[in-house]
């Protein structure tokens, strides 16, 4: 059984179509320096509802006393979530899952994948990259969204970039939006470059998993080298 902590909404914010970013204070809780590893996830729960599982959207700090998430609209809880006023409180667990492991891609080549929401459990690992970028190879994120509109933190793309970390976009359904970039799926983009020395970090829908798998086994990454956040 999970232990309860109080949590105060302090923002909510639209994050791309479907998708809302979604600020809370543990200021006050056992919470505090409680989340570890980039890629660990809680639940949050409300009066009346099921409680869920979301992924901490933002970067681990010893001392932090905010932690985002990002909600994909469409079911009972995020919906109620995201309809809650500023200053409402959440229901929160401790943080839970090994996350991603950061240090072994230490001195490695790192790809990461993620599709929809599941840049939520990535963007993490980015921020944590950044902070020291040279302990680490090549980093490169294969971004993947139905439509142009359905990326998530498209205004930190470019800081990404800029901080040494290669963003590769593709578009599943373009239809009629005029997008000139990449289209498919994300393992469908992963280039010619030698692949023998990285580690993969994936988060995204079961199909998306396998197809990232059988392409990394493909180009001779194997299983025990590409971790989820679970």
């Amino acid at each position: 059984m999970s232990d309860w902590h109080p949590a105060t909404v302090t923002a909510r914010t639209p994050a791309a179509d479907g998708l809302t970013d979604l600020v809370l204070d543990i200021q006050g809780t056992p919470l505090v320096g409680t989340h570890a590893h980039p890629g660990q996830y809680v639940r949050l729960r409300l009066p009346g509802q099921e409680a869920g599982l979301f992924a901490i959207a933002s970067p681990p700090e010893p001392q932090g006393g905010r932690w985002e998430f990002l909600l994909k609209d469409g079911s009972p809880l995020p919906d109620a979530l995201i309809r809650l006023p500023l200053g409402a409180q959440v229901q929160v667990s401790a943080p839970e899952g090994p996350g991603f492991p950061l240090e072994r891609a230490r001195g490695h080549d790192l790809l990461l994948f993620a599709t929809g929401s599941g840049i939520s459990a990535i963007r993490p690992v980015i921020a944590s990259v950044r902070r020291e970028r040279d302990a680490f190879g090549r980093v490169k994120l294969y971004f993947g969204a139905r439509t142009p509109g359905a990326f998530a933190y498209q205004d930190e793309l470019h800081a990404w970039e800029d901080g040494g970390i290669q963003v590769v976009r593709t578009v599943s359904q373009p239809g009629a939006s005029g997008w000139q970039g990449l289209t498919g799926y994300v393992q469908a983009h992963l280039g010619e470059e030698p692949l023998h020395d990285a580690l993969a970090f994936v988060c995204g829908q079961a199909g998306m998993v396998r197809g990232v798998m059988e392409a990394l086994s493909e180009r001779g990454v194997p299983a025990t080298r590409v971790f989820f956040n679970y």
